[in-house]
């Protein structure tokens, strides 16, 4: 386990846990006790959610010159060292490892950790679009073009992501856009691989998974350690790590009055609550 990585997961909150008593709620309904945001790396999570925002702008204002115009963005924040500069520097350090052309990254988050390594690499980079169009740079600080303007037939990519969880992105976008241009990619590097099922649906598409680190009880072990988490709250999460599901029964098992709670909140919480009653993750 890299202890720096470890120490800035949690340092920027790019890793946050729960109290043991108030997990968090998820998207699809269900509880859990952490969240990765691994684009908070960049500083923390106000400047990553500023330059989120305006990676969304310059997409959607002109998509052949957004690449140079979000690079800025990475490189400033690089030259200032910090967290920023290690996880670049591990990247590229990491891609340097591998056979490759070019470096590709998936909008939106996966260019905060894509683009750098091809900067520092001197490798060609090619920008991914939710849309499966995508813009090549031969050098990410300079103009970029249609991708369908390059031949790229019998290239190797190297896609860079944030992060792993099913690995649905690749499955319906990355890997098919990287081939349609003729391309190859047999490896893939992340930030963090939540050790869920997207090792194994990458393997199906041919493409061997590198990560910096695991969402794995090492983790949290070091975690703990280190004074960041509380043995309830290591726990809680292996618990959860074993079983999301089991986890969730167990925690409104214990706590009956939780959900009349989180609906009593309103808003969102409220939202939640209902979509998990909805779904028949939890009931009244």
């Amino acid at each position: 386990m890299d202890n720096t990585i470890v120490e800035a997961l949690f340092a920027t909150k790019a890793v946050r846990v729960a109290p043991e008593d108030t997990p968090f709620w998820y998207t699809s309904g269900k509880l859990g006790p952490f969240f990765i945001n691994t684009h908070f790396l960049l500083e923390n999570e106000a400047a990553a959610g500023e330059v989120l925002k305006r990676i969304e702008k310059v997409i959607a204002e002109n998509k052949l010159t957004a690449p140079e115009e979000i690079f800025d963005m990475m490189l400033a924040y690089y030259n200032k060292g910090g967290t920023f500069k290690m996880v670049s520097d591990k990247l590229a350090e990491a891609a340097s490892k591998l056979d490759f052309d070019y470096i590709s990254g998936g909008e939106r988050r996966d260019y905060f950790f894509s683009m750098m390594p091809a900067y520092l690499l001197k490798k060609p980079h090619l920008t991914v679009y939710k849309d499966m169009t995508s813009v090549y740079s031969e050098v990410i600080d300079g103009p970029s073009v249609d991708s369908k303007e390059v031949d790229l037939k019998g290239k190797k990519a190297l896609h860079i992501a944030d992060l792993i969880t099913e690995a649905s992105s690749y499955e319906r976008a990355w890997v098919p856009v990287i081939k349609e241009l003729g391309s190859t990619i047999t490896d893939t590097i992340a930030v963090v691989d939540r050790c869920q099922s997207g090792r194994q649906v990458l393997k199906d598409l041919g493409v061997e998974l590198h990560a910096l680190t695991e969402v794995s009880k090492a983790l949290f072990d070091e975690a703990t350690s280190n004074g960041i988490i509380n043995e309830a709250q290591k726990e809680m999460i292996l618990h959860f790590l074993e079983s999301p599901d089991g986890y969730m029964k167990s925690f409104l098992e214990a706590n009956p009055g939780f959900i009349a709670q989180e609906i009593a909140k309103g808003g969102k919480t409220k939202e939640r609550a209902e979509l998990a009653i909805e779904k028949g993750y939890a009931s009244l």
